[in-house]
């Protein structure tokens, strides 16, 4: 039952909420709570489309009323706050039973389109899968979240959303005492591969069976007109997990820890953690210095997204009948990724026509940005101004590269392959300036952010997210916010610890 402290409604959020569509499933699959209060609750930063998604005033967001409601202080009416479990694999490693050990989903949220969002409050207090952690989500950790899910909202990458941060002075430790802070953040489903995992591995095929057919009922209704829904499922999950991460890469993305419970079902980025953008490219870079032996490296994603599907494969192998008919639907991971990739790269480059020697254009592209430790953002943005025959725009993207004569080299490969299909100069810059973002959010940027907001100064996250949200524009009063990082910056160090 809600302690006296949440009884307390939030009546202009009347509309907001209703039961989620996960509280109908059994009991086994969750537990009832109330959020834990924090003291004196203060906004941080909210997300304008996101508030404009679900007809609410962001002006209003930042009231205490607000505040309140989405700090977990007090009930938001149609509320029926549970944790959900899961369990799954962790660095490759089976870890048994984990479960929201944080997040609380308050219920769904019906937006403009009538689209169906579960809302969760992330850093809402401890529940029963904590695992004897606190329950809490620090200042720094919310705020990243935040900026990189509607960074990669506006990249066009398919991601949860999140609302709002709200923070409280109230101290946590971590490697040292950090202010708490709340994260409101929105998804379809925040369902897992590991929630089928849970269910496999505990030997309980009638959840997992209800998990599944939930799941296809709500989210894939397509499979049920298959010969075995099961394995259509699977293969449309598998082929949503492939495109993800091709779309990833093609940013220079890199989540840092792919865990099994962290691999959404709906093919969204979950679970924004020791996450990082590629700035001097290095396809070996460990955005997570958690992450001692380089499994979830760049360019082990690929890697690890096909082992993820084998995972979620797994679990679902009693359903689906037999390992030939699981084994089909995995098939299509490989061609999905690369089919995925290489349009991408096609856009990228402003190419319209595929041609044989494509691959090693490519190839060569991203060997001398190894060799030459190019910054993988510039790289892309500077080749989208280029001009069709050699000009002083090529100084930019040429400037990139410590060994100047293998980027005219590659350059002047490049140019032959645009000839070769007649491409128009201006029509393909402006097709690859909405392909090649200038603005990522690097992680110095964040820190900066970061640093303000820990002294109050909460303008430069919102700064960010309004930059952030037109990635592909020149936004020439934010030149600024385009740079490779500062020295100090340089070897910022990102982990687990949140």
């Amino acid at each position: 039952m809600p302690t006296s402290s949440l009884v307390k409604q939030v009546s202009d959020l009347d509309n907001f909420l209703q039961p989620s569509a996960f509280s109908r499933l059994p009991a086994s699959f969750y537990t009832h709570l109330q959020p834990t209060p924090l003291p004196q609750p203060y906004a941080i930063a909210v997300s304008t489309p996101v508030a404009a998604q679900f007809n609410l005033d962001p002006a209003l967001l930042l009231t205490p009323r607000y505040v309140e409601a989405f700090t977990g202080n007090c009930n938001i009416p149609g509320a029926n706050p549970l944790a959900s479990v899961y369990s799954g694999h962790q660095f490759g490693a089976w870890a048994g039973q984990l479960g929201d050990g944080r997040a609380i989903l308050l219920g769904d949220a019906i937006d403009k389109h009538q689209q169906r969002f579960e809302v969760q409050l992330k850093g809402a207090g401890p529940t029963p899968y904590s695992r004897s952690g606190d329950g809490r989500a620090v200042l720094r950790s919310s705020i990243r979240e935040l900026l990189c899910s509607e960074a990669m909202q506006a990249l066009g990458i398919p991601t949860s959303r999140a609302l709002a941060i709200t923070g409280s002075d109230q101290g946590v430790m971590r490697e040292t005492v950090e202010t708490s802070a709340v994260v409101t953040r929105l998804a379809p489903s925040f369902i897992r591969f590991g929630s089928f995992e849970h269910w496999y591995y505990n030997n309980h095929p009638d959840e997992l069976k209800i998990l599944a057919d939930f799941v296809i009922r709500h989210h894939y209704p397509e499979a049920l007109e298959q010969p075995n829904p099961y394995q259509a499922f699977l293969s449309t999950v598998t082929q949503k997990t492939a495109e993800l991460i091709a779309s990833w890469q093609s940013v220079g993305f890199m989540h840092g820890v792919m865990n099994t419970d962290n691999m959404s079902i709906l093919g969204l980025t979950l679970d924004y953690g020791p996450f990082g953008f590629m700035e001097k490219y290095d396809e070996r870079h460990i955005c997570n210095h958690t992450d001692q032996q380089g499994r979830y490296s760049y360019r082990m994603q690929p890697t690890i997204g096909h082992w993820n599907t084998h995972a979620l494969g797994q679990a679902l192998l009693p359903l689906i009948g037999s390992v030939e008919d699981t084994q089909l639907a995995l098939d299509c991971y490989s061609p999905s990724f690369t089919n995925k990739w290489e349009a991408l790269l096609r856009k990228k480059l402003g190419l319209l026509t595929i041609q044989n020697d494509d691959k090693e254009l490519t190839d060569q592209l991203f060997n001398i940005m190894q060799e030459n430790h190019a910054d993988f953002t510039h790289t892309f943005r500077y080749l989208s101004h280029l001009e069709n025959h050699v000009s002083s725009k090529d100084d930019d993207f040429i400037s990139i590269f410590s060994n100047s004569q293998a980027a005219i080299d590659w350059l002047e490969l490049y140019r032959a392959r645009l000839v070769s299909e007649g491409s128009k100069a201006k029509e393909r810059q402006s097709r690859m300036q909405a392909s090649n973002p200038k603005y990522v959010l690097r992680n110095y940027l964040a820190q900066i952010a970061i640093e303000k907001a820990q002294n109050k100064d909460f303008s430069e996250v919102q700064k960010l997210l309004t930059i952030l949200e037109h990635p592909f524009d020149e936004q020439p009063e934010h030149h600024l916010y385009s740079d490779e990082p500062p020295t100090w910056a340089q070897h910022l160090e990102i982990s687990c610890s949140s």
